[in-house]
């Protein structure tokens, strides 16, 4: 089998061998449908790796990890402008204790925010 550098896997040679029939009704085919879209695969890529037990991963968890990262980013710039305040501004309009303890909060966030991150992807690959 060659290997297939644009999709990163090996190619199989086809119309070498028949493909495999599988009778399903029409909920089926749209449920199979759906959840290969939900991978970013063909039908014919997604039902090969559920029937070879490789696990797939659902894009759109991956557009849920890219939409955490910009959170994660934002929460980070944030922080950086009360430690900006505190250093310029401090004891004005709050309580420098106040303001400490929200960019305390802020990294716990942070590293929650990375957590989830790490699951959805480690668990997914």
């Amino acid at each position: 089998m060659d290997y297939d550098a644009q999709k990163g896997n090996v190619a199989r040679p086809r119309r070498e061998v028949p493909p495999v029939k599988v009778w399903v009704t029409d909920a089926d085919k749209s449920e199979v449908a759906k959840r290969a879209e939900q991978a970013g695969l063909s039908m014919s890529a997604y039902l090969l790796a559920a029937g070879l037990n490789h696990k797939t991963r659902s894009v759109l968890d991956l557009k849920a990890v890219a939409e955490l990262a910009r959170v994660n980013g934002d929460l980070g710039r944030v922080a950086g402008l009360l430690k900006l305040w505190l250093a310029e501004k401090r004891g004005q309009g709050a309580r420098a204790v106040d303001v400490e303890a929200m960019m305390v909060e802020f990294r716990e966030l942070q590293g929650e925010v990375r957590s989830i991150m790490s699951k959805v992807v480690y668990e997914r690959s």
